[in-house]
């Protein structure tokens, strides 16, 4: 067997790489997946409590599950309700009911669902190359090349940058992206909870953060507080941490316990001006990301595996042009939906100079919660549809 060509290359072994990788095995695709920082033992991830956690909708924990990728039940959380409140008295709470759903999203965290993934990779027959990261991508019109640090080239049909928000494979592709920064970073953790979380997720619009609680499996919650000053909490101990954090919440939960020491990421609006180019394609937050405000970033990218992966499991060249532009032409509308409604929600509830506009925002909030019909479309909307 050739090792050298492939039909397809998978350039980053995250959740959107790894499940597409997995997608494609046993098709008649030849798939290699090249992964920069991935542990050899994919057991190695599945150690303690992991700050950073998904909400992951009901489609995507299906597209999991087919792949034999879902994580150990006794770790998942359960998001049956949302409670959401304004800055000046505005709220709104819907529930899996309101769609007809058994959940809303499913708290699932980082790394045990890697370690699912890469677990079931282990016995796939993908060709995983680990602690490689691309150096030199060239393509013409029947095959990309990749160049790996280390020195080792490979041939493609197609190359997938699913290598995160700063893809160096959408780089080397020439696909420019428009960058906007919020100047928020979010800030995660985890806590204990003195009382029930009973399965509600809990977010507040404080005027310049939004902090939202999200239930863990047991008595636990994982928190992304975003904020312009992120330093301020980094700097706290845990018990004062646990406090801010718990007091932030108006106490719903009750006293609060660090089970996690707090990190953050910066956030940002990433619209790359295409998600093809000649035998290349970009998927996850490579080709897309949005504020975490509503949850949604991983649940896009596992579904553009899922969409790519039903395009190329029986295509008889994996990178034909026509091919790639129905990928993107079927991600499109979902993504730009997406981005344009997080991104106005960010503007909506930081935007102070207008008068009357916290009025009016928390009024339409409440407004929306009392109306059956807007309050079913949220719920809708929050588990992906």
């Amino acid at each position: 067997m050739n090792e050298t060509r492939f039909d397809v290359v998978i350039v980053g072994g995250g959740l959107v790489g790894a499940s597409l990788a997995l997608a494609l095995a046993g098709s008649r695709q030849k798939v290699a997946l090249v992964e920069g920082g991935m542990p050899t033992d994919p057991a190695a991830l599945l150690q303690g409590w992991d700050s950073r956690i998904y909400a992951i909708s009901p489609a995507n924990r299906r597209f999991l599950e087919s792949l034999g990728a879902w994580p150990d039940s006794a770790r998942i959380g359960i998001i049956r309700e949302m409670d959401v409140r304004g800055d000046a008295g505005g709220a709104i709470r819907f529930s899996a009911e309101d769609a007809d759903a058994q959940a809303l999203a499913y708290i699932a965290e980082n790394r045990w669902m890697l370690g699912a993934l890469w677990q079931r990779l282990a016995e796939s027959g993908i060709h995983c190359m680990t602690g490689a990261r691309v150096a030199e991508l060239a393509t013409d019109p029947h095959r990309a090349q990749l160049t790996l640090d280390d020195g080792r080239q490979f041939e493609a049909r197609l190359v997938v940058g699913a290598d995160g928000a700063a893809s160096r494979i959408r780089t080397l592709a020439g696909v420019d992206a428009a960058i906007k920064p919020y100047g928020q970073s979010g800030v995660v953790a985890n806590f204990a909870c003195e009382r029930p979380h009973g399965g509600v997720a809990r977010q507040w619009f404080t005027g310049d953060s939004i902090l939202a609680w999200l239930p863990m499996a047991g008595n636990r919650i994982s928190i992304v507080w975003s904020t312009f000053r992120p330093e301020d909490l980094l700097a706290l101990d845990e018990a004062r941490l646990a406090d801010t954090v718990a007091a932030a919440g108006q106490h719903a939960l009750g006293r609060l316990e660090t089970l996690t020491p707090a990190a953050a990421f910066p956030l940002r609006l990433i619209r790359p001006e295409g998600m093809v180019r000649e035998r290349v394609a970009l998927a996850g937050d490579a080709a897309h990301t949005v504020h975490p405000l509503a949850g949604q970033g991983v649940n896009l990218g596992f579904q553009d595996a899922a969409v790519l992966a039903g395009l190329l499991r029986e295509a008889a060249d994996a990178g034909d042009w026509m091919l790639l532009r129905r990928y993107e032409r079927s991600r499109r509308e979902a993504i730009h939906t997406m981005q344009t409604a997080c991104d106005g929600l960010f503007s909506l509830f930081h935007t102070h100079d207008l008068p009357g506009l916290a009025w009016l925002r928390n009024t339409g909030l409440t407004l929306a919660g009392r109306l059956g019909p807007l309050r079913r479309q949220f719920a809708r909307h929050a588990i992906g549809y």
